[in-house]
């Protein structure tokens, strides 16, 4: 029995859910995996899964026994690139995990270019707004914003977007143009709840160096930012965009933006920046596919924007 193929096998069905979308990973047949399964299972003397028609599930023993060899496929790659050209094209699999919004927006369009400039990458991208774990969901990188970040995460930042305060036309005219962010308390305020704790995230501005919160009154609430927008550009109120999904609303003159007039008399308190990070489980982790990753963010980035990562 080739030991790494048969864990190789059990790792990709855990994560798959069954033995065909498994083989469809691994280019083998479903047969060949149920067999590779098989023999490891004798191997051990345990069952890794319990099987039924419809159903595939790890056992307790199945569950504890995927969580000591899942980094040993990672620890193989690390070990193939460490020893290999450093200028070979980046390849295998990449699996991307990044918050919704940044992910639909920005990072999906991105990636048919990466994957055309290094055919033999195979990406995979996971969109949610929650804790992602690298190891149990093996996933190689994610992007998250600030209050994703985690203890035991490599995280390098790597851009500062503006958020962008806005509302629509409508809506104005009939409720009036805030001038400063404590005008916002007598406004519609449209808030995202973040579904980590199920806690609205803060509108923040900077005001001479110092951080503040706006008081807002919450009138609509929702926990995608896609549907926020759509309700404000019908006259639902105020809401928070970054820059990336408030701007073809902007343009569009659908929505319009808030704090811009320089003549304002509360000019100096600016909307806090939305901070986005590359994060790896292990610094290890930032092979040649990672950073091929990176760098292509970056260079994709409007230079205001991007952070530099030498120096961050």
């Amino acid at each position: 029995m080739n030991i790494l193929h048969a864990i190789r096998s059990f790792i990709r069905t855990a994560d798959a859910g069954s033995l065909a979308a498994a083989a469809r990973t691994l280019g083998i047949s479903a047969a060949a995996v149920g067999q590779n399964i098989a023999r490891l299972e004798a191997h051990l003397g345990v069952r890794l899964f319990n099987r039924t028609t419809r159903q595939l599930a790890l056992t307790e023993r199945g569950a504890v026994y995927l969580a000591q060899v899942r980094h040993i496929e990672r620890d193989l790659q690390r070990a193939q690139a460490a020893v290999t050209d450093p200028d070979a094209q980046p390849a295998g699999r990449l699996r991307i995990a990044s918050s919704v919004a940044f992910g639909r927006h920005v990072l999906a369009p991105l990636l048919p270019a990466l994957q055309q400039r290094y055919p033999r990458l195979e990406m995979e991208l996971l969109l949610a707004d929650r804790s992602v774990d690298h190891g149990h969901e093996d996933v190689d990188v994610s992007i998250r914003i600030e209050p994703q970040l985690e203890e035991g995460l490599v995280a390098r930042p790597i851009a500062q977007i503006p958020f962008v305060f806005c509302a629509a036309p409508a809506y104005l005219a009939v409720a009036g143009t805030p001038r400063t962010p404590d005008e916002l308390r007598e406004h519609r305020c449209l808030l995202f709840r973040y579904p980590l704790d199920g806690r609205y995230l803060r509108w923040g501005f900077v005001r001479d160096g110092l951080r503040f919160d706006a008081e807002v009154q919450p009138a609509l609430v929702s926990d995608d930012i896609d549907a926020l927008a759509a309700m404000a550009a019908r006259g639902g109120g105020i809401t928070r965009l970054a820059a990336f999904v408030a701007a073809p609303y902007l343009a569009r003159g659908e929505l319009q933006a808030l704090f811009q007039d320089e003549a304002s008399s509360d000019v100096r308190a600016s909307p806090e920046p939305m901070r986005l990070f590359l994060c790896v489980s292990d610094r290890r982790d930032l092979t040649p596919k990672v950073r091929s990753l990176l760098q292509h963010i970056l260079d994709a980035l409007p230079p205001a924007w991007r952070i530099d990562i030498d120096h961050a």
